[in-house]
């Protein structure tokens, strides 16, 4: 008896290990993309306002099937879920790898969000499945997120030392035998389950149109910075984009089991939550892309100098979610969101201070304190959030934060870059952007930065009162 219950034990924590190696690899290639970039651009001929595709491809597919990929797993079945989106990461992987143009690798990166999209869900619930509730599910749980944590910090490190080393290429190419790995051993560690009880249909047209929206929305930014706000190009695809956002409504007043229910967006506490999550995302993400390419392009930095400067900004990160904790426990959570949010505007106007010969010290620091202002927000958003619904809507009111930070990341990065690029391009009068130009560039973008987090602190400190006081009638 004991012999078998060792097993179980043994197996319980090797399929652990393999959910967390998933997560793991899913998040390291995320931000060692974001050091890769300056390498990408030079060898594929990406614009200044382009290579924000690289990013925005992967995160708004990622985001667009989030919510289905979890029902999927429920009806579907969850290892099936599980292995088919590992597959599809690792297959994409192998085609950002062997990308010979923008478009192919823009592609490549949005298949790449799908495959991550439909794995995410499925492993945490298998890990809640394998595991029972208590004490040892809340201890997988943690093991799961702190290793999502662990993989931002490696991201950094690695995705230099692999872009100087190896080549960019690289970076995707070693979730190939990871992925094939991964593949293999699920089929021999984690059991097929599925819920029984799920009778819900799948939102295919809301997912697609959704995502279809966010996809144009994005680009009819970046064509701005190309072709102009008026130019019959950019207005089409803006106007392209609201339609699909506007048949997004329809579908989701019309199906029986609707993706994201419309009277969400009814409770306050649930919409200034993720508002919040949307502010810190649309301002923390493109400011570490930006500052990366600064001390690449124009500061002549290594990638693994890039990588290593972004380590301040993710070890603060994890400071800020346990200081956070305790302010939110004392101050409650809409003071502990404004605070957060205050503090990465004022991290902005701190690496603003670069210059075109040197600003090392203004990065760093600005990292550290977009860091802590993240991390302390973040926990604060995440728990006012899921605490507006009932205790059996929690998990969709998760997925929708989550949806809301990964679209923030889309369209801040889409925003700041295109209007960095424009101010770059109004500065070197048509000709080759010099480094002055280009550092006008960042910091013009550095600013807008701090003014979006400025109104995220607005938005909390008014919808969450409001939803307060509505509570309390």
């Amino acid at each position: 008896m004991d012999a078998r219950r060792g097993t179980r034990v043994e197996r319980k924590r090797a399929a652990l290990v393999l959910l967390c190696v998933a997560q793991f690899v899913d998040v390291l290639d995320v931000n060692a993309v974001i050091v890769g970039l300056h390498s990408i651009g030079q060898d594929l001929g990406f614009s200044q306002a382009g290579l924000q595709w690289v990013v925005s491809a992967y995160v708004l597919f990622f985001a667009g099937f989030l919510l289905l990929a979890g029902r999927v797993a429920d009806l579907w079945g969850r290892r099936k879920t599980f292995v088919a989106g590992l597959a599809l990461f690792t297959a994409a992987s192998l085609c950002c790898g062997l990308s010979v143009s923008p478009e192919m690798l823009v592609v490549s990166r949005a298949i790449q969000g799908l495959g991550a999209a439909t794995t995410a869900p499925a492993a945490l619930s298998i890990i809640t499945t394998i595991f029972a509730e208590g004490p040892e599910r809340d201890r997988a749980v943690a093991a799961w997120t702190a290793v999502a944590a662990g993989g931002g910090a490696a991201g950094l490190l690695l995705g230099g030392l692999i872009t100087d080393v190896l080549g960019w290429e690289w970076i995707f190419f070693v979730n190939v035998p990871v992925g094939a790995a991964g593949i293999a051993l699920s089929y021999v560690l984690l059991p097929e389950s599925q819920d029984s009880s799920a009778h819900r249909g799948l939102d295919l047209l809301g997912a697609g149109t959704v995502t279809g929206g966010l996809v144009l929305l994005v680009l009819g930014l970046t064509r701005i910075g190309e072709a102009g706000f008026g130019s019959r190009p950019t207005l089409a695809t803006l106007g392209f984009a609201a339609a699909l956002f506007g048949a997004f409504v329809l579908v989701e007043r019309r199906v029986t089991d609707p993706l994201v229910p419309l009277g969400l967006f009814r409770l306050r506490g649930l919409v200034g939550a993720a508002l919040v999550a949307f502010a810190l995302t649309a301002t923390t993400v493109p400011v570490s892309v930006l500052v990366t390419l600064y001390l690449q392009n124009t500061l002549g930095y290594s990638a693994s100098f890039a990588g290593l400067a972004g380590l301040p900004f993710s070890l603060c990160v994890i400071a800020g979610s346990v200081l956070g904790g305790r302010i939110a426990g004392r101050a409650g959570g809409r003071a502990t969101m404004s605070l957060g949010l205050a503090v990465v505007a004022a991290a902005a106007l701190v690496t603003a201070g670069i210059t075109a010969e040197g600003g090392v010290a203004y990065a760093l620091a600005g990292a550290a304190m977009s860091g802590l202002g993240l991390g302390c927000a973040s926990v604060a958003s995440t728990a006012r959030g899921t605490s507006a619904v009932e205790e059996e809507k929690r998990g969709l009111a998760s997925g929708f934060m989550n949806t809301s930070a990964q679209v923030g990341t889309a369209l801040g990065l889409a925003s700041l870059l295109t209007l960095a690029a424009i101010r770059t391009e109004a500065l070197s009068g048509g000709s080759e952007p010099g480094a002055e130009a280009l550092v006008a560039g960042y910091r013009f973008a550095f600013f807008l930065a701090a003014g979006v987090a400025s109104l995220g602190v607005v938005a909390a400190l008014w919808l969450l009162r409001a939803a307060k006081a509505s509570r309390r009638r």
